[in-house]
């Protein structure tokens, strides 16, 4: 907790109940929740914090390093509170994500022609495709039409 102030106060950030309350909840997910799913959980104990608060906290944790946000395909933000160094696999089904280490991904090369327009600051790889349980109910002609969906869009 004395960490948790000293990272708040170190990045102007008020040291509140609702703030306290929102770190609790997430820091030993591995589930990488959505604000939403967090909101409805806080709304049991904190029946007056809004949903605004609640995603506004998680972008300024996401902001100061306390969480990291994880995306994909344009679905709403999921936040993991593992900031080490790792990588995801994320169900298209039905949204589960899940970490894990792999030292090759972590190596990645970054080609010379990015390296010209950014400074890259970190490397993460998210996989997609089915869980074991997913995969059982996607049908192949459904993905071949999904996959045939997208190539129509690029």
């Amino acid at each position: 907790m004395d960490r948790l102030k000293k990272l708040f106060k170190s990045n102007k950030l008020k040291f509140t109940p609702q703030r306290i309350a929102i770190y609790q909840l997430l820091k030993n997910r591995k589930d990488h929740p959505s604000t939403d799913a967090l909101y409805r959980q806080l709304k049991k104990s904190y029946s007056s914090i809004s949903f605004d608060t609640v995603h506004r906290t998680l972008l300024s944790f996401a902001q100061i390093g306390l969480i990291h946000v994880v995306e994909g395909n344009g679905d709403v933000k999921r936040f993991d509170p593992d900031t080490t160094d790792h990588h995801h696999v994320r169900c298209l089904q039905c949204g589960t994500i899940v970490d894990f280490h792999n030292k090759s991904y972590d190596g990645i090369h970054v080609p010379p022609e990015i390296n010209k327009i950014f400074h890259v600051t970190s490397k993460k790889v998210v996989l997609e495709g089915y869980c074991n349980q997913c995969k059982r109910i996607v049908k192949p002609e459904k993905e071949h039409a999904k996959w045939k969906k997208r190539e129509n869009v690029r």
